[in-house]
């Protein structure tokens, strides 16, 4: 996003400004990809260059008619990817201005203005239609006629003049950008090596949640104590598993690894313990079981919540006394074997409710590492996406490609319940649609990802009243669709108008009336936050 307030503050920027202010007396000024004003134009105390500018944004709704304009021309540029600019009629008839397009790395980041100027072939009548405009929107007859004598007239050629110093301006927006963008590449480079604090072993992540983790593994990693790794489904307790092990005195022997549920009982005691000849039928040779297999290292049991209760009690025997009798044998066997236990229960509540022994818990609780879940470390997600997308690139041998801010804005906001998992899933399939596309774009994710959030929430629509009268239940429901339609929209009152299917005047009377508009939520946030 584009900071208006110091990009104005750039030179170049502020001597482009006094040249149009001098030659033109228009007011410049910005607007974002979601048509949104710098707060700084929208002050109260801004001083403004232009007076009929001066007039126009002291009026009531001064800044909803100069947003109705910004959003006209944002639509034809959204619409239409070939135009960079564009002449548009303002709210005030007579009233014109100029807006020029801002791309950034090939999409649309907003729209510089210059306003206000009319035609040298404006008549008497549309001046007098003008003037009578702005006494009915709110200005004395004074100020008006004082706005509109100050405001230029312009002939074919200075409009040209005037778009071309307007698109300067954007060009020097986008110039001082690739520019920063250079340095910050470069300072990437020079200092790659920081980056091996945002990694552990095969883990990612530079959230304060995912620093915390490494800090515990260093320290665990050279104990010999047992850890249970707690977390949902697909955080990466496998990994954190195998960190823990290749950085211990273990390293050097192997690591296995087995989900508890996979199995019933009778082939997980097998699979675990082992087998002698003549146990069971099909038991026609001896096998070790896992834990005479990792004698020396490291044994990870995975969704150990899963066992019963008469497995728990074999695997306390092991971690208690470091013995084990395979099935079908007499003679218990010894081994030396570090274990590492992981779930996504609560095994708490399964004390409580009976399902867990308690002395177990204790046993493979000496440490606890908690994973937590993808949403709970959002600051993670672009630096995955990289990693992810870098790697699936490579193994399928497609070009390395790059993802757009929009695409990425959708996957920021996706909650995803399968955790890094389902975010690597997700990314090997969009390599695979991409093809030899160099840009991933929002239509290439899953319906699950671009349609969230796209509808109003069940709790939200569950709050509308069935009591009470039916004025009241109304007016209920239809300042929630507007609540909920402005932040679907973002803020795009034209286009709201047109999804309510009512006039987008009526629309602006509706929202001061529920005081829906962004300053007055904002406002309410803040006391609220204070109270």
């Amino acid at each position: 996003m584009i900071n208006w307030d110091e990009m104005s503050n750039l030179h170049v920027i502020q001597k482009l400004k006094q040249i149009l202010v001098r030659w033109f007396g228009v007011e410049l000024f910005y607007a974002n990809e979601h048509n949104r004003l710098p707060n700084s134009f929208l002050d109260k105390n801004y001083r403004f260059q232009n007076p009929f500018m001066k007039i126009q944004m002291g009026m009531n709704y001064g800044h909803e008619f100069l947003n109705s304009d910004v959003e006209k021309v944002n639509d034809s540029f959204q619409a239409h990817s070939s135009i960079n600019y564009s002449f548009y009629d303002s709210f005030f008839p007579g009233i014109k201005g100029v807006g020029t397009r801002i791309t950034l790395e090939g999409e649309h980041a907003g729209s510089i203005f210059a306003y206000p100027f009319l035609s040298e072939d404006l008549t008497s009548e549309e001046i007098t239609e003008l003037k009578q405009k702005l006494i009915e929107c709110g200005s004395s007859e004074l100020d008006a006629n004082m706005a509109i004598q100050q405001v230029h007239r312009l002939n074919k050629s200075e409009k040209e003049y005037l778009r071309e110093l307007v698109e300067l301006v954007s060009q020097e927006i986008v110039t001082f950008h690739h520019e920063i963008e250079k340095r910050e590449a470069r300072i990437l480079e020079l200092n790659s090596e920081l980056g091996t604090k945002y990694r552990y072993h095969s883990m990612i992540g530079k959230s304060k949640q995912m620093q915390q983790i490494y800090r515990l593994l260093e320290k665990i990693s050279r104990s010999e104590s047992t850890v249970l790794i707690q977390g949902e489904n697909g955080t990466g307790k496998e990994l954190v598993a195998k960190a823990i092990h290749y950085n211990s005195p273990r390293k050097d022997s192997v690591l296995l690894a087995q989900n508890c549920s996979a199995f019933n009982d009778n082939l997980l005691d097998s699979e675990l313990f082992g087998h002698v000849k003549g146990a069971f039928t099909g038991a026609i040779k001896d096998k070790k079981g896992l834990f005479e297999m990792a004698h020396t290292g490291t044994l990870f049991l995975d969704e150990i919540g899963d066992t019963s209760l008469t497995m728990q009690v074999k695997l306390l025997r092991v971690l208690q006394e470091g013995t084990f009798l395979p099935v079908g044998a007499s003679v218990p066997r010894k081994v030396n074997v570090r274990i590492m236990a992981a779930t996504n229960k609560d095994l708490k509540q399964m004390i409580s409710r009976g399902e867990f022994r308690e002395d177990l818990y204790y046993r493979i609780n000496v440490i606890n590492v908690h994973l937590p879940s993808l949403r709970e470390r959002k600051e993670d997600i672009s630096i995955l996406f990289e990693h992810f997308l870098e790697k699936k690139c490579a193994e399928m041998g497609a070009q390395t490609k790059s993802v757009s801010k929009k695409c990425l804005e959708k996957i920021l906001d996706y909650p995803w319940p399968g955790n890094v998992r389902e975010l690597e899933n997700e990314i090997e399939r969009i390599v695979v649609l991409a093809g030899d596309s160099k840009n991933i774009t929002p239509d290439m994710l899953s319906s699950k990802i671009t349609d969230f959030g796209s509808t109003p929430s069940a709790a939200a629509a569950r709050g509308v009243r069935i009591t009470g009268t039916l004025k009241e239940a109304m007016e209920e429901l239809e300042e929630l669709m507007i609540r909920e339609g402005l932040r679907r929209c973002n803020y795009n009152k034209s286009k709201l108008a047109k999804e309510l299917g009512i006039s987008r005047a009526g629309l602006i009377m509706k929202v001061d009336k529920y005081a829906l508009d962004k300053r007055s939520m904002e406002r309410s946030r803040k006391e609220q936050e204070s109270a």
